[in-house]
């Protein structure tokens, strides 16, 4: 089996806020997880939780949205593939400072984290 992602080095304008909230759920931190393993398919990201495969797929679309999960194309070895699902990111890291709230994200494959965004203490961004 191999497989064949799409990344691409383009700059995130992915909202922090929002991969937060993602993180926020529960199926997707377990989609998440075993995404971290190695590339899976949504039928295999279905057994893994107690979600239906529609909430799996609204949250793979959440986490591809929110740039925590990216597709590729998983090869099997009798020639066929199909589209299988990996995690971009190894660390998520959330720094709380007198000028407000910087949220971070780091992947094995990046040589420093990318700094997502600082939101100012009373809740403004």
């Amino acid at each position: 089996m191999s497989t064949h992602a799409n990344h691409t080095a383009a700059e995130s304008t992915v909202n922090p806020a929002a991969q937060l909230d993602v993180l926020g759920d529960e199926c997707a931190r377990t989609i998440l997880v075993a995404a971290s393993e190695g590339p899976r398919t949504a039928k295999e990201l279905t057994e893994r939780t107690d979600c239906s495969s529609a909430t799996i797929y609204r949250r793979i679309n959440n986490l591809l949205e929110s740039e925590l999960l990216a597709e590729c194309i998983r090869f099997e070895p009798d020639g066929t593939h199909t589209t299988a699902y990996e995690s971009t990111v190894d660390s998520v890291q959330v720094e709380i400072g007198e000028t407000g709230i910087t949220v971070s994200t780091g992947s094995g494959h990046d040589a420093e984290p990318e700094t997502s965004v600082q939101a100012r203490r009373g809740g403004s961004r």
